[in-house]
């Protein structure tokens, strides 16, 4: 999480890792230039309502995404087990991330960052930001479609025509021929993606911030939906090397503040704390990276799949660790504040997002089960 970065919406949180693990850090000078002479000082109000709505905004994709990602999980059970899955993509389909994959994470996102790090150091920071701005409008559009599919299909009525599509690409012949894409679509999905990319055209072209957010809760909502720890082990090995990580790359070095003063993408949730004297043309950002949303948010949503599996018809696991992250990203801001100076928020998202719902399963003797 971030406050007073200077002027134009592009001006960007880090991104470190494939698969949207974003900037962690939280800077809390809160001041901003506005010219050579001047600064701007945020409102008591302003900064509240910024807060606030970060907050609230970060609390969407995690809860939904957490949502989805049941259905999801129960219907990739069903193509395991020889029925119909309802998943027409491979790109529909759930990641599922191991004990393996958790443990070279923290790894493989301390070596993208670094690479970025000497990226901006070798090469035009113009360059770089007009290719990832072309790759992150490619994905957010892609992205807000997949986000907004199951809203259109409720939306439009059963009369509707809706035609179904098949993208296929095939490379060789007879036996030797092997699909390279195969993409089946219906008119809804392209009325989502006609949707999608007016918002990238306005994003790519203004930078403005409420399109940046739209890209970013679509990241976000995608990330919780898609990536799917197999296990309680899995998660908390993932959220403790992402703990160090954060922590080594914000205190340690200045690599990820370098990058993210450089690294112009949708990958941060931002709200203006100048709303009030500005209106949406404001300027001064408050802004949360969204690996402080998508990484305790794969492991709340593993917590509800938990949930469901104990077939008790409650949501104690969740809603736990649902409360703990809000704790978690409250005392965040509450410290940033109080010591004015830059906080990693998984220093105090993952003790809070782990912590809780093991203090529950102690509670109901169910600890074990919960680390089967």
């Amino acid at each position: 999480m971030s406050e007073a970065e200077p002027a134009p919406a592009s001006a960007p949180e880090a991104v470190a890792a494939a698969v949207l693990d974003a900037l962690n850090a939280t800077d809390s000078n809160g001041t901003e230039a506005l010219n050579a002479t001047a600064k701007f000082v945020a409102t008591p109000e302003g900064t509240a309502l910024a807060y606030g709505s970060l907050v609230f905004m970060a609390l969407l994709p995690i809860f939904f995404g957490a949502l989805r990602s049941v259905t999801c999980s129960k219907s990739k059970e069903l193509g395991e087990n020889g029925y119909d899955s309802g998943f027409r993509n491979a790109s529909d389909m759930p990641e599922t991330i191991t004990s393996r994959d958790a443990a070279r994470f923290p790894i493989i996102a301390s070596c993208t960052l670094f690479g970025l790090y000497l990226f901006f150091k070798v090469f035009s920071q113009e360059y770089i930001n007009l290719l990832l701005s072309v790759y992150f409008f490619v994905l957010g559009v892609l992205a807000l479609s997949h986000t907004m599919s199951p809203l259109m299909s409720a939306i439009f009525p059963a009369s509707f025509p809706n035609k179904q599509y098949q993208l296929l690409f095939t490379q060789g012949s007879g036996e030797s021929k092997e699909e390279i894409v195969n993409y089946e679509f219906d008119t809804k999905n392209l009325v989502c993606l006609v949707i999608s990319s007016v918002v990238g055209v306005w994003y790519l072209f203004k930078k403005h911030w409420i399109a940046n957010n739209l890209f970013g809760l679509a990241f976000a909502l995608n990330g919780v939906e898609l990536l799917h720890l197999n296990n309680v082990s899995t998660g908390c090995i993932l959220l403790g090397g992402l703990f160090v990580y954060d922590v080594f790359w914000v205190f340690g070095t200045n690599v990820m503040v370098t990058v993210a003063k450089s690294f112009e993408a949708p990958i941060k949730l931002v709200f203006p704390q100048d709303l009030l004297e500005k209106g949406l043309e404001a300027s001064n950002f408050a802004m949360l990276g969204l690996g402080d949303i998508v990484i305790p948010g794969i492991f709340i949503a593993l917590l509800l799949r938990f949930d469901v599996s104990l077939k008790k018809n409650s949501r104690t696991y969740f809603y736990s660790s649902f409360l703990a992250y809000i704790f978690g990203l409250g005392l965040t801001i509450f410290v940033m504040h109080t010591f004015k100076h830059a906080q990693p928020a998984l220093l105090y998202l993952v003790p809070a997002c782990v912590g809780f719902p093991v203090i529950v399963a102690l509670l109901k003797g169910e600890l074990t089960e919960m680390f089967r």
